[in-house]
């Protein structure tokens, strides 16, 4: 059965409050510290994992939180295609999806991760490989990989579950097995975009004055 893609996003914004963690506490802990903290350690942090293991939510995520406290950070990703140069004023230098990355923007994330380095500045970096699988300039990569390194894991879909679950619960949403299962298996399973798409169906279904069903998702689909 072909999966539906959401270009979807939470309506507030990835925060590191709203990342469903499973197995990824750890990760999760470590970033709420490091983000916190007015001292924040240069020692660099890297996450890698496979696509919808959450590594961009808790990239933006920090971002934001760093945005909440007066901060700004440098963000760097694939669609980036002339990053600019490094700025003092960055509190962080943020790397995304470092796997993909062209010779040039390589270029501009080693020059970002050598004047953070000189200025005290963290760097929090993510990819779909672990450090030593990356295929990028050495330079590079031995830098990403030498400080602290998690592996995150895309939530189990029994996690999913309980969390979408709970998240209805939250809004006052009943959601049958069969609604679960026609969610889980027609739409994209990364947890953000199901979260998104429980308010999309909780908003339309208030509209619309009638319960959530497939009937209801299906109506939703053919009216956007």
């Amino acid at each position: 059965m072909k999966q539906i893609a959401l270009d979807i996003g939470l309506a507030a914004g990835p925060t590191l409050s709203s990342f469903f963690a499973g197995s990824n506490e750890a990760a999760l802990r470590h970033l709420q510290l490091w983000a916190g903290s007015p001292t924040r350690s240069p020692v660099p942090t890297y996450l890698w994992g496979a696509s919808g293991s959450g590594k961009t939510h808790l990239l933006k995520a920090v971002e934001s939180s760093l945005r909440e406290q007066g901060a700004t950070a440098g963000w760097l990703d694939a669609s980036v295609l002339e990053p600019p140069a490094f700025n003092e004023s960055w509190a962080v230098v943020l790397l995304d999806d470092v796997h993909l990355y062209t010779a040039v923007q390589q270029h501009a994330a080693f020059n970002w991760f050598v004047n953070a380095q000189t200025h005290q500045r963290g760097v929090l970096a993510a990819g779909g490989l672990p450090p030593s699988h990356l295929k990028l300039r050495e330079d590079l990569r031995t830098r990403l990989g030498w400080g602290h390194v998690f592996a995150l894991q895309v939530l189990s879909e029994p996690e999913r579950r309980a969390v979408l679950r709970q998240q209805a619960d939250a809004r006052g949403v009943f959601l049958g097995d069969e609604v679960m299962d026609f969610m889980l298996t027609r739409f994209s399973r990364d947890l953000g975009s199901l979260v998104a798409l429980l308010d999309q169906l909780d908003g339309y279904a208030l509209q619309t004055k009638r319960a959530i069903t497939i009937p209801l998702i299906k109506s939703m689909l053919e009216s956007e």
